[in-house]
């Protein structure tokens, strides 16, 4: 074995320095980790190096783009990638196999590379590691590929879950699930961590009164209708509040072109760095994370984590969580008291309870504590990423020293 990090391919649908949640996360546990010992495996081509992440060689089983089913033709498009495409990335990935002999293969069962990966790592000797981040037999991708697909890559990814040397998932009601369906118990709820660096800072901050209510939005918005409905609530109270009220949208996306948009209060600011980011979130008073307000896509609402959630306790903010009561977000809000947590389905219970947290005059004091137990407790980015490289040394095929969180 290679000293002191092992050979380590990545596998999954994503390139190294794709935008999202779920990139970013790998992103962050392999900021130590040498480009030199560092390969990837996926489905999607990289477009740019914007986040940085340089690794030794990147093999793509290409999937053209317009074959991806996105809108139309999805069924058709969706067939030839399980019985055509699949096929052949399933020789395409265990070529890579061969030449790039890792010793650990950490594999994020995403998309369509979950049947390649199924279909050969199981019957390998060489040690893998499974992260869950999402469900595939959420209502979107089903309403993309077809229910009885989505339910086929589900039951592959855990079967890849249930067969890895090691193993983690997204949140903790999505361990307690994987746990119960697979009988493979995960090591750790792995997401987004805060680094040490932001710990020290929450711990070393004292909140002063910030100008204005400046409510911050990190990342895709999902939930359109769930969004719409906070504006409303919003828009009820905006004129009695007691200093100026702004949303300010941080992401890859612009929604300039929405009925709820008013640029006359709402603000856009791009896709920006991890720190960029959080330099930005910390000039903020609140920020916003909805998810669902009905159970009807239980599998996504559940089990799957936003990550702004953890973006925002990184900078210090006090949250607005909205969701239904079985979410995993506002299972996570209700442990820890780190802002104010709302259920209520119409804009006049979410607007009477928003007057009520907005005329805090300083809630970044008032929730403080509670933000700081729930970053060190639940995303430690070192224990994370000190817990993964155990996770690899036990891959690698035994006791590895020197690498460290």
């Amino acid at each position: 074995m290679t000293e002191p990090f092992p050979r380590l391919l990545v596998a999954t649908e994503f390139p190294p320095n794709s935008p999202g949640g779920g990139p970013a996360v790998v992103r962050q546990m392999l900021r130590n980790w040498p480009a030199e010992n560092l390969f990837w495996w996926s489905c999607l081509p990289e477009v740019d190096q914007k986040f940085g992440l340089r690794v030794a060689g990147h093999s793509v089983a290409h999937i053209p783009q317009k074959l991806y089913p996105h809108q139309r033709w999805c069924p058709q498009k969706s067939w030839l990638l399980e019985n055509v495409w699949s096929p052949w990335a399933t020789r395409h990935f265990r070529k890579i196999l061969c030449q790039v002999r890792p010793e650990i293969v950490w594999v994020i069962p995403h998309g369509w590379s979950i049947s390649p990966l199924a279909n050969v790592l199981p019957a390998e000797k060489t040690g893998f590691h499974v992260t869950v981040q999402d469900y595939m037999d959420t209502n979107g991708y089903a309403a993309l590929y077809g229910t009885a697909r989505s339910g086929r890559l589900a039951a592959q990814a855990e079967l890849l879950y249930a067969r890895s040397t090691t193993r983690d998932a997204t949140s903790h009601p999505m361990v307690a699930d994987l746990l119960t369906r697979t009988g493979a118990a995960a090591t750790q709820m792995l997401h987004a961590g805060i680094e040490t660096e932001d710990l020290a800072w929450l711990q070393a901050d004292v909140p002063g009164k910030v100008e204005g209510i400046r409510i911050a939005h990190a990342g895709s918005v999902l939930q359109e209708k769930v969004f719409a409905l906070f504006v409303t609530a919003l828009q009820r109270i905006r004129q009695g509040a007691p200093r100026p009220v702004t949303l300010e949208f941080f992401g890859n996306h612009s929604y300039r072109s929405r009925a709820w948009f008013d640029p006359s209060w709402m603000n856009e600011w791009g896709n920006l760095a991890a720190f960029e980011l959080t330099a930005e979130l910390r000039k903020c008073t609140w920020g916003f994370s909805p998810m669902a307000l009905t159970d009807e896509d239980p599998r996504y609402n559940r089990f799957s984590f936003p990550t702004k959630f953890i973006s925002y306790l990184a900078a210090g903010l006090p949250v607005i969580t909205l969701g239904h009561p079985e979410s995993s977000v506002v299972k996570m809000a209700r442990a820890y008291e780190v802002g104010v947590c709302l259920t209520a389905a119409d804009p006049q219970s979410i607007s009477d309870q928003l007057a009520v947290a907005l005329a805090e005059t300083n809630p970044r004091s008032k929730y403080g504590a509670v933000i700081k137990q729930c970053a060190l407790a639940e995303f430690d980015a070192s224990r994370m990423r000190s817990r993964l490289y155990d996770n690899f040394q036990k891959c690698a095929g035994g006791t590895r020293r020197g690498i460290s969180g």
